[in-house]
């Protein structure tokens, strides 16, 4: 899966985000995971359980049959900003997200939480 199937794949979960990509002439990987994850923050603010289960799926998805730029830019992007996205949130809210997300997102996010200042 490309930036292009991912971008497809997310406006059919969350038709809405294709505002924001008509505002920006520039696509790649990192501008869809990037607007991709201000959704998902969004929806953890605004409890949307729902669809927020649903685009945690989805991103599991583009992290497991994504091409390599795609994978680093959730990476990068979306690992990077969970501990910013969950970090208002009561304890037992953050253990239902983390529930939902992949074995191989959270251990992409240990690693990155765990080595930081390595």
């Amino acid at each position: 899966m490309n930036y292009l199937e991912a971008a497809q794949e997310i406006t059919k979960l969350v038709p809405d985000i294709q505002n924001e990509w008509n505002d920006s002439p520039h696509h790649n990987s990192l501008t869809v995971v990037r607007a991709f994850t201000e959704c998902i923050k969004t929806m953890i603010r605004q409890n949307d359980r729902k669809l927020l289960f649903s685009c945690l799926q989805e991103m599991d998805k583009m992290y497991m049959h994504g091409d390599t730029m795609l994978k680093n830019a959730i990476d990068n992007t979306f690992i990077y900003s969970l501990d910013n996205c969950t970090a208002f949130c009561s304890a037992e809210y953050r253990k239902v997200i983390f529930s939902h997300i992949s074995a191989e997102l959270q251990q992409s996010y240990s690693k990155q939480i765990y080595s930081h200042g390595i």
